[in-house]
């Protein structure tokens, strides 16, 4: 007995003491943790994160919905390569154009402007007047239009005229392509010889999935998730109401 006791002495033993913390006013400095939840966020962002949490929460109408189907990674991929090949010039291009034009003018020299280059189409009112007139394409619409009555009619006007849609991510992205912070909606008009059999392709794979399914997205209604707290009250109270009914049947 005497031994075990000298044993479990030893080994309790230790250079290391333990020395416990309080973290209470004017005791020890708590370590550096995350701290995001208590920062008070500019309005913008508070916003931002509101219109997110109400677009799960509440119902979102067939209309509205159909924004968040959006084109899938590779197709979108594959559009975007395309329309990298038909942007248009960026303002520092168009003025040195216009510089050289106007040295070759005031030398007296014959200016040469060649063909009208093949561009993609920008520009919400551009694109509506294309579509009308049937010489639109394709139309490429972004997801988040703000405030979404912009486009929210656009889906429609496609079909009627039977002219392919598809909605991607997003409007920033859709402005790169047109030297642009954000575009809303783009079109291709013409196209050059060599990508018109690869735009084919994608224009088929794109009716398939948008223009063909309008009576999905006409009967699809979004919105109505729930936050982790609220769906777990609601299963409890489930269960507390089944756990009533078995206790009233004697089970």
């Amino acid at each position: 007995v005497v031994q075990k006791a000298t044993a479990s002495a030893a080994k309790d033993a230790s250079i290391f003491v333990p020395r416990r913390r309080t973290f209470a006013i004017g005791g020890d400095i708590p370590g550096k943790t995350d701290l995001g939840r208590f920062v008070k966020w500019p309005k913008y962002v508070r916003m931002q994160r509101q219109y997110r949490v109400l677009y799960k929460r509440l119902k979102v109408p067939p209309a509205i919905n159909q924004f968040t189907q959006t084109m899938d990674k590779g197709s979108a991929t594959e559009l975007f390569r395309l329309m990298d090949k038909y942007r248009p010039e960026s303002k520092a291009d168009k003025k040195e154009r216009l510089k050289g034009i106007a040295t070759a003018k005031a030398a007296g020299q014959e200016v040469d402007q060649g063909p009208k280059p093949v561009v993609i189409k920008y520009g919400i009112n551009h694109v509506t007047a294309l579509i009308e007139k049937k010489k639109a394409k394709l139309v490429v619409i972004a997801h988040d239009v703000e405030p979404i009555e912009i486009v929210i009619w656009l889906p429609a006007l496609c079909r009627k005229m039977d002219i392919p849609y598809c909605v991607v991510k997003g409007k920033a992205r859709l402005g790169q392509v047109v030297h642009k912070k954000t575009a809303t909606v783009l079109a291709f008009q013409d196209l050059k010889k060599e990508d018109i059999p690869a735009f084919n392709k994608l224009t088929e794979s794109i009716k398939t999935n948008f223009n063909d399914r309008a009576d999905v997205f006409r009967k699809t209604w979004g919105g109505g998730i729930m936050g982790a707290k609220t769906i777990h009250k609601v299963a409890m109270y489930e269960k507390n109401r089944i756990a009533e009914l078995l206790a009233r049947e004697g089970k």
